[in-house]
């Protein structure tokens, strides 16, 4: 894959990150295994569309003050916790002669025929895999056709995906990447007892309503009125 250019600023110890956040400035570091080292300073909007291009799995090719720098991945970016801008970056070191282990982001394409016919729901259960590659053998992304997806028991697995030549996924291969759910049933509305009218007794399940002027069971006789013995 074709490196993408970075070029950066050195930066001294008197140029602390809130500053330089405050001119248009991203602090970033620089680190490498027997390697010293390095801090420096990139333009804000700079580095956010090399980002977008590179992400972390895209060879860059760092020039510090105008000279040739090393070759680099994007190791880690430090988001402000409140307005989620960039507030620090890591580079890390590669030697174009040397595998490293990183991650590559998954693009799914095509459609699924369970979605399609049998309205079920798309369910995407990764969204990179873990590889081991020389650098130049990276790719921006793996691309994964889910044509396959005809019912709600198939499924797309990390031993399914077409891999270029020169990467090594490390999941393991019955991982599952892809699957269409049934949709959900429809929730039964729930059974509202009827409220008795104002005024009116509530009555037992199976219990008989006394007609008018005949005594109910267990009734107390009106003043007058005398049981037969």
């Amino acid at each position: 894959m074709d490196a993408i250019t970075l070029e950066v600023q050195s930066r001294n110890a008197e140029e602390n990150a809130k500053n330089l956040l405050a001119q248009g400035f991203i602090p970033a570091e620089f680190y490498g295994k027997g390697m010293e080292n390095l801090s420096f300073k990139m333009d804000y909007q700079t580095f956010r569309r090399v980002f977008v291009k590179a992400g972390s799995n895209t060879i860059i090719d760092l020039v510090i003050d105008g000279k040739k720098g090393p070759n680099v991945l994007v190791g880690e970016v430090q988001y402000h916790p409140v307005n989620g801008d960039m507030i620090h970056v890591d580079f890390r070191n590669v030697k174009m002669d040397q595998e490293i282990t990183t991650q590559i982001p998954l693009a799914f394409v095509g459609t699924a025929p369970a979605v399609k016919t049998l309205a079920g729901i798309f369910m995407a259960k990764m969204d990179e895999v873990e590889v081991k590659c020389l650098p130049s053998a990276l790719v921006h992304s793996i691309e994964v056709s889910i044509d396959s997806l005809e019912d709600f028991h198939c499924y797309v697995r990390v031993k399914d995906l077409k891999v270029p030549a020169g990467i090594v996924v490390l999941n393991e291969p019955e991982d599952v990447v892809a699957v269409v759910v049934a949709p959900r049933a429809e929730e039964e509305a729930p059974v509202v007892a009827a409220v008795p009218a104002e005024g009116e007794a509530a009555v037992a399940e199976g219990e008989a309503v006394p007609a008018e002027g005949v005594e109910a069971k267990g009734e107390t006789p009106a003043k007058g009125e005398h049981k037969g013995k």
